[in-house]
């Protein structure tokens, strides 16, 4: 391991050449000199992340018994990603691009390379949602590449050192970074950016679509949820109305957020929504519940604004979600209020309230086709997953081995 103040000083000039902010590096060069001074008392010279760990969780006042209770600042997390990135970067030489989507990395040279590629997707007939998702990861590869000699000096170890960086991602997201990594890597070499070879060392990562089993919740914890959501206050009002979407409409996320005045139908009672995944329009009955909770938001909770769609953040600056919002930390809050308790070994994001919805019309013998209509699914294989979310459907497949080959062959 390097040295805290070399690995510090190395930190320091990629962030600036990476342009943060210089409001940014001062906060940032102030955590430094508490850490720097941390390690002297301990005697550490040399960098070590359990040591780094032991001043966060001091700096916080108890950081991880924070964590455990759910009751982690912002702050916090903040001095938590201090150390972080400083490990990352001991590890990999990179500030990942976890620590960084609101800065630029990326040189004009890389930018226009990106927007060639993002174009060569369009052109190949790629979905919108898989260019914006290949051109994110791209972005990230390219950034990784940036102090490593570019595009041009690509080789096995820098692949290799980029993968290092996704340990700890689920099998599905490496493969999807990957996927994209090799796409980028066929499009630059047509364009003479790298050489074609290197497209060999990128690993092949298998993770079997039929091997997931979606997350779902118990629909009394479900109900315990929304009824816990305080709807006397604007913020409330609208987390009510996007969790009812999502639970009772199976919208996507993305798609919740990007709802527009537009796609509501008031005079027909229903909504319509073009998949951010699919490109496809979908239109959806709106339900009464949901219908009045979207109502009640517009009148009475959502603040003065211009912008075209319904939910918007209640934060300066006023406008809609990022991309990069998930949306998870409004599903997680209301959680915590109702008391119900969100497994570290089981995903419970907003998607699964739309696993949720499937696996329950499923259950109440809802044609498959009819619920891939109502999720918006191109094929009805996708909504065949979600047979192995619930015990009871399962159940019904078994076999019983009592009975005679003959019976069974009928």
């Amino acid at each position: 391991m390097a040295a805290v103040s070399e690995l510090v000083s190395a930190l320091d000039a990629e962030l600036v050449r990476l342009g943060y902010k210089p409001s940014t590096l001062v906060w940032y060069r102030g955590c430094w000199r508490r850490l720097e001074r941390y390690f002297a008392s301990r005697g550490a010279q040399e960098f070590s992340l359990d040591v780094a760990m032991a001043w966060v969780d001091e700096a916080c006042g108890g950081f991880f018994e924070k964590e455990q209770a759910g009751a982690l600042k912002a702050t916090d997390i903040y001095v938590f990603r201090v150390a972080a990135m400083l490990d990352d970067f001991a590890v990999h030489g990179s500030v990942l691009r976890r620590y960084s989507r609101s800065v630029s990395k990326l040189s004009a040279e890389f930018t226009d390379v990106l927007a060639g590629f993002q174009a060569w997707l369009r052109a190949g007939g790629c979905a919108v949602s898989t260019v914006r998702a290949y051109g994110t990861v791209a972005g990230e590869f390219l950034a990784f590449t940036a102090s490593r000699g570019g595009l041009a000096g690509l080789d096995g170890a820098v692949i290799g050192a980029f993968v290092a960086t996704l340990a700890g991602y689920a099998p599905k997201t490496v493969e999807h970074k990957l996927c994209a990594v090799r796409s980028l890597l066929r499009f630059a070499a047509a364009d003479g950016l790298t050489d074609r070879g290197v497209l060999e060392t990128v690993p092949a990562v298998r993770s079997s679509r039929q091997a997931r089993v979606p997350s779902v919740w118990d629909p009394a914890d479900v109900t315990k949820v929304i009824e816990a959501i305080d709807r006397g206050n604007p913020s409330g009002k609208r987390d009510y109305a996007i969790v009812l979407l999502i639970c009772r409409l199976g919208v996507r996320g993305v798609d919740v957020k990007r709802l527009r005045f537009a796609d509501l139908d008031w005079p027909g009672n229903r909504l319509s929504v073009v998949q951010a995944k699919t490109g496809q329009r979908v239109w959806l009955p709106l339900l009464k519940d949901v219908g009045w909770a979207i109502i009640d938001y517009i009148r009475s909770g959502r603040p003065a604004s211009d912008c075209p769609h319904v939910f918007l953040r209640h934060t300066a600056p006023i406008g809609p979600f990022s991309d990069q919002d998930h949306l998870h930390q409004i599903l997680v809050k209301h959680a915590r209020v109702a008391h119900v308790s969100l497994s570290e070994k089981r995903r419970h994001g907003m998607h699964s309230l739309r696993h949720t919805l499937a696996t329950r019309l499923l259950e109440d013998g809802t044609p498959v086709e009819r619920i891939a209509d109502i999720l918006g699914h191109q094929s009805v294989h996708s909504t065949g997953v979600y047979l192995k979310s619930s015990l009871g459907l399962l159940a019904r497949c078994a076999l019983d081995p009592d009975r005679p080959a003959q019976e069974l062959a009928r």
